[in-house]
């Protein structure tokens, strides 16, 4: 803005006009330099050398805005007309570690003076980027084979299959699966067994119960051998231990077992006495106590492979 000129001669006073501006313009200049302030500092390395061309950033905390300068050969740095108040300072440079002040206060009265010094920043040896083969872990390599299982610690007797073993191990798998489908399959006439068994005794008792009676035991008797067959007869496999239900079930197989041998033969003592008019008497006598324990006993190895405990 151009402001006008006016002449007048040395003689003559200033005129009441150009009094007024100029007393106007100065109150003006007064009034903005009361409000702003100058900031300016140093900055140098550890050693004391200035560090030129250093970013140095001057954020007001009251109104966030940001100045931003750079230092000159000699280090130094200069804010004009900075807005009086709290500024965060950022001085940055290239090979130095960032350097950030908490608060510096620029008032209008007198400069505000900051010098900084910057600490070289370490530099960690980095390894080199890997390469696009080197960063896909499973990507297949045409010049190296993958681990064999004698890498990994296994011997030759334990890697290679031995068919004979398999074999053993499949037939008594399938053995042993038809030995429980027929344990439950005789669970059928055995309870019926001893269902007919409350009319086979007395002395009312027909000989059609007790025909019935001594029929039912008798395939009993059977499907049980049937049962016990494919169980005595599945291959062992060296080197297994039996424990938990399995165990339990063989240990009542060592009841059930003698029983359903002993029962059918007392039954048939007592059905010959009943059926010449005597009383069940002597050995016959056991027949009822046997059966029921052989019963139990192979309720219960029943139930050790059907239940989990």
């Amino acid at each position: 803005m151009r402001w006008p000129i006016f002449l007048y001669r040395q003689s003559e006073s200033p005129s009441p006009l150009v009094i007024c501006l100029f007393v106007g313009l100065t109150t003006s200049l007064m009034a903005q330099s009361a409000e702003t302030g100058v900031l300016t500092g140093k900055v140098t390395d550890s050693s004391g050398a200035a560090v030129a061309n250093a970013t140095v950033t001057a954020t007001s905390l009251d109104t966030g805005q940001m100045r931003s300068t750079t230092t000159r050969a000699d280090g130094s740095y200069r804010f004009d007309g900075l807005k009086k108040g709290s500024f965060r300072l950022k001085i940055e440079a290239p090979g130095f570690t960032t350097l950030e002040t908490s608060s510096v206060q620029v008032d209008s009265t007198e400069m505000a003076v900051l010098d900084a010094k910057l600490q070289t920043a370490e530099r960690t040896s980095s390894p080199p980027a890997p390469t696009m083969q080197e960063s896909l872990p499973a990507a297949p390599s045409s010049s190296k084979t993958e681990p064999s299982l004698s890498d990994l610690g296994f011997s030759p007797e334990q890697t290679q299959a031995n068919p004979k073993e398999q074999a053993l191990l499949d037939k008594r798998t399938r053995m042993l699966r038809i030995h429980q489908r027929m344990g439950l399959i005789t669970t059928i006439p055995l309870i019926t067994t001893l269902a007919l068994s409350v009319n086979a005794g007395g002395k009312s008792t027909s000989n059609a119960d007790r025909t019935a009676h001594l029929v039912m035991g008798a395939i009993t008797g059977d499907l049980y051998g049937i049962t016990a067959y494919y169980a005595i007869r599945a291959p062992r496999i060296k080197g297994t231990k039996t424990k938990g239900p399995i165990k339990f079930h063989k240990t009542m197989a060592w009841i059930h077992g003698p029983g359903m041998i002993l029962t059918p033969i007392l039954g048939a003592l007592a059905y010959d006495q009943k059926s010449n008019g005597e009383k069940v008497h002597g050995i016959a006598s056991a027949h009822g106590p046997v059966a029921i324990v052989t019963a139990g006993a192979f309720g219960a190895a029943l139930l050790s492979v059907s239940l989990k405990f």
